[in-house]
């Protein structure tokens, strides 16, 4: 059997969303990063070929019960997005879950412990 080497989307898609979140003095602050290849469907392949769009549409983060941040995204945002945001509310030892699904219906969740 013929093995194949990953496509860089399908190696992106396949790694976990990297959350950081601290909490002090009553705010949380995070970091999200996204491994997507956010293509939007203008770039061009070697033989002229348009590539799919391919991005994050939504986003929802949540910490318990409370959604803490919603976004739409566009084909404009970067490869690998990165969020950096602040909330009230959040403690050590509450679970922050990252939620995406993308313009082709892949979803991808994910959740870190706030220190």
């Amino acid at each position: 059997m013929a093995s194949r080497e990953e496509t860089a989307e399908e190696t992106a898609l396949g790694h976990p969303i990297r959350i950081r979140a601290r909490a002090r003095n009553g705010i949380t602050e995070a970091l999200v990063l996204m491994p997507h290849p956010m293509e939007s469907g203008f770039r061009r392949t070697g033989q002229g070929g348009v590539v799919p769009a391919h991005y994050i549409t939504e986003v929802q983060i949540t910490v318990g019960d409370r959604t803490v941040l919603e976004a739409t995204l566009s084909p404009a945002v970067a490869r690998d997005p990165l969020l950096s945001f602040r909330f009230r509310g959040g403690r050590p030892g509450d679970r922050i879950r990252v939620s995406w699904v993308d313009s082709a219906g892949v979803r991808r969740a994910d959740e870190a412990t706030i220190v």
